[in-house]
């Protein structure tokens, strides 16, 4: 009996995942994705010092890319900046360098792929 079940199981686990897929798109309608950036102070320097590297390496004229949207910016008080882009996928790759060439030595950076609760929560019905 035992060795009937695992295989039923496992069809049955097989066969929901799938239908689940075919339900949810792989991105949203309009082919965006969402990437939250923390830029994380260097406690080791101040703001002054952290602007003249940012002036130094251009960050302002680079960061965001062409074709890259600010949807939020926040300040953390005691971690740092937090921002989150709408962006086709092509161009997060662009992004990253920009970030990688503007704000490398001013913070530490962390990305995150990021998606909307609500509109998540009305694919699923």
């Amino acid at each position: 009996m035992y060795k009937y079940l695992f295989p039923a199981i496992f069809f049955i686990f097989l066969n929901a995942s799938v239908h689940s897929q075919q339900l949810i798109p792989l991105l949203p309608d309009n082919e965006n994705i969402l990437l939250t950036v923390f830029l994380k102070h260097d406690q080791d320097m101040n703001n002054i010092q952290r602007r003249e590297l940012l002036e130094e390496s251009g960050w302002r004229d680079i960061f965001p890319p062409d074709g890259v949207e600010v949807v939020n910016h926040y300040v953390m008080m005691g971690i740092g900046q937090v921002i989150v882009l709408r962006m086709p996928p092509d161009l997060l790759r662009r992004t990253n360098v920009a970030i990688e060439r503007g704000a490398w030595g001013a913070y530490q950076t962390e990305f995150y792929i990021t998606y909307d609760l609500i509109e998540a929560n009305n694919l699923s019905q």
